[in-house]
């Protein structure tokens, strides 16, 4: 019997009915902690039921998660050899989001799980709940009404997922449910103190240089209800940093009194990566992300463009001053 999720039923069936062929779990580029963890916990899932399964990304796993992912079988595409796979995505909203060498190498999605309200639902099974606040609640979720073997590493792994994707439990997204869950999670050996020290207690003093850049360069729009910051390429190399670094610099912007949206710009060799951010769901960053061709959710949204910052940033403030217009109106839906 389901005790969280209605949908359990319906994935367990699916991991049933996978054949005996091996399994890729895909994460979308740029892995963050809910990405990573829930291929962690997904992969480790499989190799327990006895499937040939190993986890792929585009880009290497950041160094603050690495030490989650010890363990289990993490590859790169160079190390995937051309065969008949199953493809599983965990944490991808569009197939682009695994990178376009995995997605011309793998069309073809046999599960689909995710939380973004933008999923465009492109497997050929799709388990998308845009109100839990991490895949991994969702994962979570399903193995335990499953009966699912949930070890030390695998719910470390899942904690990571709701960890980060709440923002530390402090987004809006976070409910009874999801503390409920993580309770059973530390029940199975998840530790909350020693996963946030290797989270939040490992900076290095690049990455504090280039906050402080980030934190320099802060412009405020459209009344003050918006922030907007950027780092530039020549920021990274200047502070020996590389972009994963500069992981959740938005959400300084965020927590300004008065911002309702926050954005980040990230600008290297001619390529822009955008993060929006607001703090009230009202403001449908997802749709906001949208003009520039990206996605995400009702308050965490992001997207990538070419250009440069200098070329972007009137459209870009233009374009959320009518966003905002909209939102007045209650315009969105």
């Amino acid at each position: 019997m389901s005790v969280f999720l209605k949908e359990s039923t319906l994935f367990a069936q699916a991991i049933s009915q996978l054949d005996d062929r091996p399994i890729l779990v895909l994460g979308h580029k740029r892995p963050d902690g809910d990405c990573v963890g829930s291929q962690v916990a997904l992969t480790r899932a499989l190799l327990a039921l006895g499937k040939e399964a190993r986890a792929v990304n585009q880009d290497p796993i950041p160094r603050t998660l690495r030490k989650f992912a010890e363990g289990t079988p993490f590859v790169s595409p160079a190390e995937v050899e051309d065969a008949n796979y199953q493809i599983l995505t965990v944490d991808c909203a569009d197939h682009g989001r695994v990178g376009e060498d995995l997605c011309n190498r793998f069309p073809e999605v046999d599960l689909n799980i995710d939380h973004h309200v933008s999923n465009t639902r492109y497997g050929k099974e799709n388990f998308i709940l845009p109100d839990a606040s991490a895949t991994g609640e969702i994962l979570a979720k399903f193995f335990f009404d499953s009966g699912y073997q949930v070890d030390k590493c695998t719910a470390e792994a899942l904690y990571l997922g709701i960890c980060t994707d709440t923002g530390q439990f402090c987004y809006s997204g976070t409910n009874g449910s999801v503390f409920e869950i993580c309770r059973m999670l530390c029940d199975a050996g998840a530790c909350p103190s020693e996963i946030a020290r290797e989270l939040y207690e490992k900076e290095k003093p690049g990455r504090i240089q280039l906050l402080q850049r980030f934190l320099a360069s802060f412009r405020m729009e459209l009344q003050e209800r918006v922030c907007i910051g950027c780092i530039h390429g020549s920021d990274f190399l200047e502070t020996g940093t590389k972009p994963e670094d500069a992981e959740n610099f938005v959400d300084y912007a965020r927590s300004q009194e008065g911002v309702e949206i926050a954005v980040f710009i990230e600008e290297r060799n001619g390529l822009i990566k955008g993060s929006f951010r607001a703090k009230d769901e009202k403001y449908r960053v997802d749709i906001l992300a949208k003009e520039f061709n990206g996605g995400g959710h009702t308050c965490a949204a992001g997207f990538n463009v070419n250009g440069t910052w200098d070329d972007l940033y009137p459209n870009l403030v233009e374009t959320i001053n009518r966003h905002l217009e909209l939102v007045e109106k209650g315009e969105l839906s």
